[in-house]
């Protein structure tokens, strides 16, 4: 164990590393019931026209009722400056008649860490050049709501009154609740966020940087270095900050250089209550809900700690995505639990398992995804496996009672909040702060411990790109050789054009029709596959499809392996393009009747195919593997149910169709799932606006929804280009020609995706929809948003 100190976090951060590059290795935790804050008045005034504000930020409470002031200025007089969180959207504002910048982005991500940079220079000629926000490095452009100040305007900002984080000054109004790190301010200057951040060459994802600058007299920087000392200005000018109602167990791990697990709001019932960073939970007597935490498991050995600090039905596991969040855990098929009197349980049934616990002791939770095993721990005690087998993730840590109280500890906090004494033990990688020495193998759930995803950088391999049309010739550019290019006009009634480099250029398919494969359409074509991208050709016609001139385009565009070569590992030779790295392939295929195999070259099962027969009309069919055994499957081209069965389930060689005709022509686009860069599976829709959260591994940049269950629904594709912030309501649907939509909300997050929209063809209740997703960075490096 760390000899115990005020530096004990920079003893165990040391240990655990970075990642490489700028290290953060602390953060403070704002729990908003505590009206934690942190508040200065400066002796004398900085420059009130010219100054820059920098954080790392991780929200805990979210939602349209929910306020949480970062950085502000008042004292008793009403007269404010402020940056706050205002119902889920960034808000800037003085005086709320001065100025007000109010985003119209939602920062719903509680799952990773937002960087915001707010900027002032009233001196600016330019109106718009008065107020600058950044958000993970991007500057803001969209507002709800956008006033900007007078030429020369001062600012309460630098003034000699009551600054503070956390609250808005010396009120007890709105206080944040989440965690900051890494907190500069710069009085004199206004910087941008270049300055405190850059794009990581390995990963594309904006990352922290060590502020290299000068701070002014007024400036300050807040490492949160020292738990005893949490105000402690490190700029070099000691202008210190008075904690109010945070101690040193406010210190924290969690940083955006070592993101830890967290339970999660936008997966909870909606009766329970998350405080103190979010690993806090309280269940209501008489109600019977549970919560789920944010990173999944899918391999790998973790361990996470929990103080059961009340309540007569506790219990304390794990559970998928498959359990109801309405529901005692215990009772639940997707759950698997230890119980307050000693018994485990899963599917409401229990058995002889270990000790009973009460008040005070701590249970650790010790999986094994890669051998499906469950062990739990009482206060260091291993009571035994409880469960095997296991093997079927993602699964979560989680807490689901009818009455219970406790709080987690998922390697971040040792001293569950101040309840116990901080105990400082690591994982084998030095990570972490344990009360308990987990158990040899197993690792504290956080972004350092996770594996290296195969695809670091997701554009390598998939990428979204828009383009406006010249009605020529024109180069889009996608920053690879793409061989599957989906293309659909956003502004036109024009259909859907699929291509690929099995087939050849020139040749295209529409998803929204039964149409055989056509050839050089003088409507326009794809002409050349480039190094970085494609060629359009406008055609011989007016309509120019896919190019019209100030026509706005987005392409979907997929890597497999370039020029096709003969498979023959099933009971048909075919032409292959195959992507293992990213789990896709092309395959082109003439059936001899029934019976028939086709192999795919992706040494790992399909979850995900589409077919279309190219030489005549015909319906397009996409197998899903989530429905049974033999697969069923819908129409690409309609608002069909589900219809099957389909024929036999892939292997990790070949796959399967329906029987059909001697020497039809087929296409098939083949998926696989690729941790951390594709997903494909399902969820069941519950007809509220606080809809299902879908956990991905990664932030998605192109998902595609259908239900299974409900007939008359469309697909419809969404994608992190045309929906550039949440909430993202931008939609085109694969089964219908019509321009781009909207009339359905979801946020992109850093880990999965949440539908916000009562739409049945999204979130019917009762009903069961389909998916596929593709990563625009992978979990482990992902930033909010």
């Amino acid at each position: 164990m760390i000899d115990l100190g005020i530096n004990l976090f920079q003893e165990i951060a040391a240990l655990g590393g970075g990642g490489g590059g700028y290290s953060i290795s602390n953060s403070v935790r704002f729990n908003d019931d505590d009206a934690a804050r942190l508040t200065r008045t400066p002796s004398v005034a900085g420059n009130r026209r010219t100054f820059t504000f920098s954080a790392w930020v991780k929200r805990g409470n979210v939602g349209d009722t929910v306020f949480g002031n970062l950085f502000s200025v008042r004292d008793a007089s009403t007269t404010r400056t402020v940056l706050r969180i205002n119902a889920d959207s960034l808000d800037w504002l003085d005086d709320d008649i001065n100025f007000r910048l109010l985003t119209s982005a939602k920062l719903r991500d509680v799952g990773g860490w937002y960087h915001i940079v707010a900027t002032a220079d009233t001196t600016q000629a330019t109106t718009s050049d008065r107020l600058k926000i950044y958000i993970n490095g991007v500057r803001v452009s969209s507002f709800s709501t956008s006033s900007y100040p007078s030429q020369n305007y001062e600012t309460e900002i630098n003034n000699t009154r009551l600054h503070a984080l956390g609250v808005e000054g010396s009120t007890t109004n709105d206080y944040f609740d989440g965690y900051m790190a890494d907190v500069n301010f710069i009085d004199g200057q206004a910087l941008t966020a270049d300055d405190f951040g850059e794009i990581n060459a390995d990963t594309g994802e904006w990352s922290p940087k060590k502020y290299s600058g000068t701070y002014g007299t007024n400036g300050f920087y807040l490492e949160f270095k020292d738990g005893a000392a949490l105000g402690d200005d490190t700029s070099g000018n000691t202008n210190d900050w008075t904690p109010t109602n945070l101690a040193s167990t406010d210190q924290m791990l969690d940083t955006p250089t070592n993101n830890f697990d967290v339970l999660n709001p936008l997966d909870k019932g909606s009766n329970v209550v998350l405080s103190n960073g979010n690993l806090q939970i309280n269940i209501p007597s008489g109600i019977a809900e549970m919560s789920r935490s944010t990173i999944g498991m899918s391999s790998g050995k973790w361990y996470s700690e929990w103080l059961f600090t009340g309540g007569t039905n506790s219990n304390i596991g794990i559970a998928t995505s498959q359990a109801t969040l309405n529901n005692f855990l215990a009772f639940d098929a997707y759950g698997w639990i230890y119980y307050i009197n000693g018994q485990k349980y899963t599917n409401n049934a229990g058995s002889a398992y270990g000790a009973a616990y009460t008040v005070n002791d701590i249970i650790g939770v010790a999986f094994d995804a890669d051998n499906g095993t469950l062990t739990f721990y009482k206060n260091g005690v291993s009571q035994g496996v409880a469960f095997t087998g296991l093997t079927s993730g993602p699964y979560y840590f989680a807490q689901g009672t009818i009455n219970g109280d406790g709080l987690f500890n998922f390697g971040q906090d040792s001293s569950f909040a101040g309840n116990k004494t901080r105990q400082g033990n690591t994982d084998a990688n030095g990570i972490g702060d344990f009360y308990y020495t987990p158990p040899t193998g197993y690792l504290a759930l956080c972004t350092d411990n996770l594996p290296e995803p195969a695809i670091v950088d997701s554009e390598t391999q998939f990428n979204v790109v828009t383009y406006t049309g010249n009605g020529g010739t024109l180069d889009v550019d996608v920053g690879f050789q793409p061989d599957f290019v989906w293309t659909k006009s956003r502004t036109n009634t024009y259909v859907h054009g699929l291509w690929d480099t099995v087939r050849g250029v020139g040749k295209h398919l529409m998803s929204n029709l039964t149409n055989a494969e056509v050839t050089n359409d003088p409507d326009g074509y794809l002409s050349a596959f480039n190094p970085n991208g494609f060629t359009l050709s406008a055609g011989s016609s007016s309509s120019a499809t896919w190019n019209l001139s100030g026509g706005s385009y987005v392409a979907w565009c997929w890597k497999a392996g370039g020029t096709a070569v003969t498979n023959t590992d099933g009971t048909e030779t075919v032409l292959l393009s195959a992507n293992q790295d990213a789990g896709f392939s092309i395959v082109k295929w003439t059936t001899r009747g029934s019976g028939i195999t086709m192999g795919h070259g992706l040494g790992a099962t399909p979850q995900f195919i589409i077919n279309k027969q190219i030489n005549r009309a015909s319906s397009w069919d996409v197998q899903a593997n989530y429905f049974d055994a033999t697969s069923y499957y819908l129409y690409l081209n309609t608002t069909a149910a589900s219809i099957g069965p389909y024929g036999n389930a892939a292997t990790d060689t070949v796959f399967n169709t329906f029987d059909s005709g001697t020497g039809d022509e087929y296409i098939s686009y083949v998926f696989a799932p690729k941790e951390g860069f594709s997903k494909f599976g399902s969820y069941v829709g519950n007809g509220s606006t606080d809809g299902p959260f879908i956990y991905t591994g990664f932030r998605p940049a192109f998902v595609l929804v259908k239900s299974s269950s409900l007939a008359g629904s469309y697909w419809h594709i969404m994608d992190a280009k045309r929906n550039e912030y949440n909430v993202a309501d931008k939609l085109l649907y694969p089964n219908d020609a019509d321009a781009e939509g909207t009339g359905l909300q979801k946020d992109f997050l850093s880990n999965g995706f949440k539908i916000r929209s009562t739409a049945t063809w999204a979130n019917g209740s009762g009903q069961t929809y389909i998916y596929m997703a593709f990563a625009e960075a992978p979990f482990k490096n992902a930033v909010a948003r």
